[in-house]
């Protein structure tokens, strides 16, 4: 067990050469690219919109045409679910707050440049993409079984579609990820990347020490 935990805390203590420093930068700046790209889109189609309308979910915002908005609001009225607004998510105000700390951890781990910086900045990342998934996911579910009584229209409780397509009354609806979230998981994939990096950079100085040390 002690050669274990030597051995960890060797792996730990690794410097960063340039290449995964830069790896890190990039992946600090293509997070904070997200600010800009929608991560989720919804598409809406009905009998007289059959091309279909797009909704798109940013960071802090719903996005996308007004006229779908609108649409999915009277659809949303229709079978007593609550309307869609930027006011009512609450994740619009805790995740650009946390796009904006990892990225600061990014930077921080590609300038101390040692490997237990990359690792936390990894874990965090991973794990504040996953919880924003799950958030997601979750407030999807409550619009869903959320529904007033009174509605015009009687629905049974539903999950709206994260992934894939759904009917709802006279619509079809259509979710999936849209180019931010494909951005996030190429951040941790990155990060991943550079410790990969860091860790075969490592072990191939190690050898060359070796052998210099044997011609020696």
């Amino acid at each position: 067990m002690k050669d274990g935990l030597e051995r960890s805390n060797r792996f730990l203590d690794l410097p960063l050469d340039l290449g995964p420093r830069l790896f890190l930068v990039v992946a600090a700046l293509l997070l904070l690219s997200t600010y800009g790209l929608p991560l989720w889109r919804v598409t809406l189609i009905g009998p007289e919109h059959p091309g279909g309308m797009h909704l798109f979910i940013h960071s802090s915002r719903i996005g996308g045409d007004p006229a779908a908005v609108e649409a999915a609001n009277r659809l949303n009225r229709s079978i007593g679910m609550r309307e869609l607004s930027t006011s009512d998510v609450r994740e619009f105000q805790w995740m650009p707050f946390g796009i904006g700390v990892l990225s600061l951890l990014l930077v921080r781990a590609a300038v101390l440049g040692r490997m237990s910086e990359v690792v936390d900045a990894f874990v965090l990342t991973v794990y504040f993409d996953l919880f924003s998934l799950w958030s997601f996911g979750y407030r999807l579910y409550r619009y869903g079984h959320d529904l007033s009584p009174d509605a015009p229209i009687k629905v049974a409780p539903f999950m709206p579609p994260l992934f894939g397509r759904k009917d709802v009354a006279t619509w079809e609806v259509v979710s999936g990820p849209a180019l931010g979230s494909y951005a996030m998981a190429a951040v941790a994939a990155l990060v991943a990347a550079a410790i990969g990096l860091a860790w075969r950079e490592a072990r191939e100085q190690s050898r060359q020490e070796v052998r210099a040390a044997l011609a020696g």
